[in-house]
């Protein structure tokens, strides 16, 4: 990896192999319905970290909302995206201007899956549902490992339960679509770290989080957030579901239909994400 802001050299993360302006903004909803989640976790590292981290590197950072969480957290601190798709590291360009800390991020396009030139070292590394797309997860932590200074901390996030939206009885089809939607696709990551973490040097504590939002908790995203995810798990799930259900989810996800997720004021977020929070001895 390097510091050049110029390479096209790309991260070996999938979510960026064809820039999709509509995950990017999935995941920027992600961040906003999750405001009190991410504030949680960064508010967890601050309390582990002394002093203050000044340097933070953000792996496979997508549209930077990880970015943006850490710089409002850490209010001195200078964070570095990394990522493969130069277009995800535009969009977090313009909102650190619009969010008054362009001067404290800085973005590079850069092959976290070749060898990493010497950056560090940094006190804090972010890398949220990132580290399952490299091709060398334990290669990817030893050079994790070497950026960090002693006492550094590593923060390894992954999403254990994709979030859960809909009442059981939706009003359309038969009750309990969305569960046989996620059984069909499978929507249950099975990520476990702690070894790995270990074996690259590292002590690791394990935090899980829970996160249920009502209607009101969840704000007025919600229901962008909810069409935008339940389309994208549509999308896979064609062979996958009976008729009758793809029709229902269908009427579900027209936002002319009067008990579409677009319209519905019960829509709720209901998801589970885990924290491996490692420290360089």
């Amino acid at each position: 990896m390097t510091t050049d802001h110029d390479t096209h050299d790309h991260v070996g993360h999938d979510r960026a192999n064809g820039f999709d302006i509509a995950f990017a903004q999935l995941l920027e909803l992600d961040a906003e319905v999750l405001a009190s989640y991410l504030a949680e976790l960064t508010g967890l590292l601050a309390d582990l970290t002394d002093p203050a981290p000044a340097r933070i590197l953000d792996l496979g950072s997508g549209p930077g909302t990880g970015s943006l969480a850490l710089a409002r957290q850490f209010p001195t601190a200078q964070v570095t995206a990394v990522d493969l798709s130069p277009q995800m590291l535009h969009r977090l360009r313009k909102q650190a201007v619009v969010r008054g800390v362009a001067d404290r991020i800085s973005t590079v396009e850069a092959n976290i899956d070749g060898p990493w030139a010497e950056i560090g070292p940094y006190d804090l590394i972010w890398a949220a549902s990132f580290l399952h797309h490299v091709a060398d997860p334990a290669r990817t932590l030893a050079q994790t490992f070497e950026q960090l200074r002693p006492g550094g901390l590593l923060a390894v996030t992954e999403m254990d339960l994709f979030p859960l939206y809909l009442p059981e009885d939706t009003g359309v089809g038969w009750p309990g679509l969305e569960a046989r939607l996620h059984a069909a696709t499978n929507t249950r990551p099975n990520h476990e770290w702690t070894d790995q973490l270990k074996n690259a040097g590292f002590t690791v504590e394990k935090r899980p989080f829970e996160i249920r939002l009502d209607h009101a908790q969840a704000g007025p995203s919600v229901n962008a957030y909810a069409q935008g995810f339940l389309a994208k798990l549509r999308s896979h799930a064609t062979d996958l579901l009976d008729a009758d259900d793809l029709a229902a989810l269908d009427v579900l996800l027209d936002e002319t239909q009067p008990n579409s997720i677009a319209r519905r004021g019960d829509l709720r977020v209901h998801t589970t994400r885990t924290t491996w929070i490692a420290r360089r001895p």
